[in-house]
């Protein structure tokens, strides 16, 4: 069984939630995994700024026991050429506190290269729809769990069998090549 406890504000930096008390709810509680995105645009507009974020909640870290996770986002439908920026940025910060970086940015932009539909940003150019959203479930899935999702056959209501498939192959390849 999982269990999990989201501390999000949207748009927020995790500067933002470390000074909201986000550090306390790390350590008032036992984690295996404690997941942490950065504001989307930070990390391409402030990579030092991100960084700077990141090893803020490096002692709760080693305090807790927890293995730190860093959620490595997409960039802006039209801005692709920022991708590079962010994985370049996460992954770095990732080696230097040797903490588990899930490339659903990487995943993203290999979907993206590839494939026109299905369509992974909502209207807006920066959420995702649902099938970025599960493309990036996937992403977790093996990262974390070393999951392989050749096997997992559970229908999404909202994405075709096909689109299914197709999101589950490109999250085990993008998971595969950032190991």
């Amino acid at each position: 069984m999982i269990e999990s406890k989201v501390i999000a504000a949207g748009g927020a930096s995790l500067r933002r939630h470390w000074n909201a008390g986000a550090a306390d709810t790390i350590s008032d509680e036992k984690w295996d995994y404690v997941v942490f995105q950065e504001q989307s645009t930070l990390p391409i507009k402030n990579g030092k700024r991100f960084h700077e974020n990141v090893r803020e909640f490096v002692p709760v870290m080693k305090e807790s026991g927890a293995t730190m996770v860093l959620f490595m986002t997409w960039a802006r439908k039209h801005e692709p050429e920022n991708q590079k920026l962010l994985t370049d940025s996460y992954d770095s910060i990732g080696k230097e506190l040797a903490a588990t970086v899930v490339p659903v940015g990487s995943a993203w932009r290999e979907m993206l290269e590839k494939h026109d539909t299905p369509e992974l940003h909502a209207e807006d150019g920066s959420h995702p729809t649902l099938a970025g959203s599960y493309l990036a479930a996937c992403v977790f899935y093996t990262t974390l769990f070393d999951g392989d999702l050749k096997d997992l056959e559970t229908e999404v209501e909202g994405l075709s069998h096909e689109e299914g498939r197709l999101l589950r192959q490109i999250a085990q390849s993008a998971s595969r090549s950032e190991q």
